[in-house]
């Protein structure tokens, strides 16, 4: 999430036109200080049991529980999936150019 917060402005214009979640299986209290502490400038919303991760497939059962992978989706002004890039490589910084120009796209189809 530190690369999302560092390139906020590059990849997500600013948050001009675009908004941007983070889901996780987190507690609510314990994103809200995580993004708190960290500065993050997007929305987390806790998914507790998956739920959200079992509906787009992405929910991943491991010795910790279960888990959402990584797993971007950028969305277009209309409400439809226009990108999906899974799995996120966080430390691949050629994902960001891609996320960029993903989110340039989606933006530009209105």
């Amino acid at each position: 999430m530190d690369a999302y917060r560092d390139q906020y402005a590059k990849l997500f214009n600013g948050g001009d036109g675009v908004q941007v979640f983070g889901i996780s299986v987190d507690a609510d209290t314990a994103l809200a200080s995580w993004a708190r502490d960290k500065g993050y400038p997007v929305t987390f919303l806790s998914d507790i049991g998956a739920e959200v991760g079992k509906k787009y497939g992405v929910a991943i059962q491991t010795s910790r529980g279960m888990l959402d992978a990584r797993v971007v989706y950028v969305i277009d002004p209309k409400g439809k999936i226009a990108h999906v890039l899974a799995p996120f490589r966080e430390t691949d910084p050629t994902a960001y150019a891609e996320l960029g120009d993903a989110v340039t796209k989606a933006r530009s189809s209105q």
